[in-house]
């Protein structure tokens, strides 16, 4: 009988993606089938079919899956992951509203999140994106402030321990964080190129990178958007951690927090114990979930 071996996708492309296998070895593997649900991050079972390709037998159950949707389809981002890193930048500018879908997913999924602002070596920008981000310190988020181009060692002990996502837009510096934070990262990505024969691939698919034997990193591509229509009204408005308190609280069991009379968030709002621009993102983020 064909042996089978276990592995963990570290680069997806299409419906290619390559496994690492138990003695460190890098093998490309096909699914069985067109379609294909297989992402970076997955566990796996595997069997060879020629001597430098294999076939992706079963996936094992996930503890997380990180993924984002619009009304048509849906995006996989990265599996079995412990802990979200937000990236943004003092410059160029951040959109709070993809910092905050970012933040329901992770809250769906039970994943540890932090939130780093990149390129604080840039006073007058980053006094600005601090006042931005002020409103999530405030309800309990922990926010790194660091430049990649100079020193990350604060970050490196909140990677211990975890398998983490980095996502944020593009031009936040990501690529900078991972080369700072990997020296060779380059060269592994290299190394995929080659096993993979597609280079020119390598910066639109995430990748996994191992920094020790508990800890990993997964680097996705930049994202404009982060699509949530998978998820439910009652799910966003948990995804909105300080709401908690007030939900079931409001004089209709549908409410919808806008301009509905007894609404407890919009008293809240009034009272200044909820953020006004926290309420405006969540009434746009359920208008448009995609």
């Amino acid at each position: 009988m064909e042996q089978t071996l276990n592995g963990r996708i570290v680069a997806a492309f299409g419906r290619q993606y390559l496994v690492r296998l138990a003695d460190g070895s890098l093998l490309p593997c096909l699914t069985r089938g067109k379609k294909s649900d297989v992402v970076c991050g997955d566990k796996v079972e595997i069997k060879r079919s020629g001597d430098n390709q294999g076939v992706i037998e079963r996936t094992a159950p996930r503890t997380s899956l990180l993924h984002r949707s619009d009304a048509y389809r849906s995006k996989l981002i990265a599996a079995n992951v412990s802990q979200i890193i937000i990236v943004v930048a003092a410059e160029p500018s951040f959109s709070d509203e993809v910092v905050t879908r970012c933040l329901i997913a992770a809250f769906d999924q039970h994943l540890s999140v932090l939130i780093v602002l990149n390129k604080c070596d840039l006073p007058v920008p980053a006094a600005a994106a601090r006042l931005q981000l002020a409103p999530y310190r405030a309800i309990g988020y922990h926010v790194l402030e660091l430049s990649a181009l100079q020193d990350v060692a604060t970050l490196r002990p909140l990677l211990t321990g975890h398998t983490s996502v980095l996502v944020g837009q593009s031009g936040m510096g990501k690529s900078t964080l991972i080369n700072a934070l990997l020296p060779d990262a380059q060269a592994a990505t290299r190394e995929i190129s080659t096993v993979l024969d597609s280079g020119k691939h390598t910066t639109t698919h995430a990748k996994l990178y191992k920094l020790d034997e508990e800890s990993s990193l997964i680097d996705c591509p930049g994202v404009q958007a982060f699509g949530l229509h998978h998820l439910s009204l009652g799910e966003i408005e948990q995804g909105f951690i300080e709401f908690d308190k007030y939900l079931g609280q409001c004089r209709f069991r549908d409410c919808h927090h806008l301009h509905e009379p007894g609404c407890a968030l919009l008293e809240a709002v009034a009272k200044g114990d909820i953020n006004a621009r926290r309420l405006e993102l969540f009434q746009q983020i359920a208008a448009n979930k995609a």
